[in-house]
């Protein structure tokens, strides 16, 4: 009986390992920050136009933000949990293709309100499936269905 005891032992340690292993592994890939993703604003929508904002930033640090109304690029710092993100100033002109209502004087406060907003964000975190930027303003995004 010893020497089974001792297998069960050693099974019972080897699944414990193991169970240690992959839930760090799956920890790991929950935590990290999805880079190279469209992330779309979980914002009620400004209508008439459909536009939502997106934030899609690369592994890089190279970030493209569609506004309600415009579009600028950005840089984003991580370390861990803390972000940074820098953006370019707000285009002057009004974007070549515009659909019906995306750019009234609502939106264009609203890009500027957002870039502030953006511009004080200090930490990110995993919320659901989605994300959340950190700030005196929390800006929660989800993973984009299209």
């Amino acid at each position: 009986m010893p020497v089974i005891q001792l297998n069960v032992e050693r099974q019972i340690i080897a699944c414990a390992a193991l169970a240690v292993i992959l839930g760090t592994g799956l920890a790991t890939a929950v935590d990290q920050f999805p880079f190279d993703q469209e992330l779309l604003l979980d914002a009620a929508p400004m209508r008439p136009g459909k536009r939502m904002p997106i934030l899609v930033v690369e592994t890089n640090g190279h970030a493209n933000i569609d506004l309600w109304c415009k579009t600028v690029s950005a840089r984003v710092d991580i370390s861990g949990t803390a972000i940074k993100i820098e953006t370019g100033a707000l285009p002057e002109g009004l974007p070549e293709m515009l659909s019906a209502g995306q750019c009234t004087p609502e939106r264009i406060n609203a890009d500027e309100k957002l870039l502030a907003d953006f511009a004080q964000v200090t930490a990110w975190q995993r919320e659901n499936e989605g994300i959340v930027l950190v700030g005196p303003t929390p800006l929660k995004f989800r993973p984009s269905d299209h």
